[in-house]
C-alpha cells in the first residue's frame, strides 16, 4: 500500500507524499499514527462550522489538513499527547497564547465553545485549534504558510522557520 497522495501547495505546485502509515517500521511512529487516527475520528462535528473550514478553490470539498497536521504532530512530539516543552504541551505543542487566540476567534464568531489549557493534551482538540487558526489566518489554504506560522506565529520569517518547514515536509514524504 504505497499509495501516493497529492496536496496542493501555494496553488501552483503539487507536493506528492505517501500516507504516514506507509512503510513505517518504527514502533513509536506506528503507535503515534494509531493514536492520531483514533483522535481524528473524535474530532467534533461542530469543527466545520466553528472553523469555517475552507474549501479547495476548484470545488466545494473541504481542504484536507490531515497530512499536514499529522506531520506537524510527528515533528513536534513524535505523536506523544503528553509531551511538554516549556509552555508548549501536547502532541502539537500548543501554547497558552494559542488557546487564548482560539477562544477569541470563537467568541468573535458567536460560538459558546471555549478551549481549556487541558485541551492541549487532547489530540482531536489540538487539531480543532489548528483548523481554527488556519481558518482565521490562512484562508487560502497555503500549506507552506500553515507550517511556517505554526512554528513562528502569524508574523514568521522564512529564515527562522526554514529548518522546521523542511522537517515537516520530510515527515510528509
Amino acid at each position: 500500500m504505497n499509495k501516493l497522495v497529492k496536496v496542493v501547495c501555494l496553488g501552483l505546485m503539487v507536493l506528492p507524499f505517501k500516507p504516514l502509515s506507509a512503510g513505517v517500521s518504527n514502533t513509536n511512529l506506528q503507535n503515534a499514527n494509531a493514536h492520531m487516527a483514533d483522535s481524528t475520528a473524535n474530532v467534533s462535528p461542530a469543527v466545520d462550522s466553528i472553523a469555517n473550514v475552507s474549501t479547495d478553490s476548484h470545488d466545494d470539498t473541504p481542504f484536507d489538513w490531515t497530512p499536514i497536521m499529522d506531520a506537524i504532530i510527528l515533528v513536534e512530539s513524535e505523536g506523544n499527547p503528553n509531551a511538554v516543552s516549556g509552555n508548549s504541551v501536547g502532541a502539537m505543542q500548543i501554547t497558552p497564547i494559542l488557546v487564548r487566540e482560539c477562544n477569541q476567534i470563537l467568541e468573535s464568531r458567536g460560538s459558546s465553545l471555549r478551549y481549556t489549557m487541558d485541551d492541549r493534551y487532547d489530540v482531536a482538540k489540538s487539531k480543532e485549534m489548528f483548523l481554527l487558526i488556519q481558518s482565521r489566518y490562512n484562508k487560502e489554504n497555503n500549506v507552506e504558510k500553515a507550517i511556517r506560522s505554526w512554528n513562528g506565529g502569524p508574523n514568521y520569517s522564512d529564515k527562522s522557520t526554514n529548518g522546521y518547514y523542511k522537517k515537516v515536509l520530510r515527515r510528509m514524504s
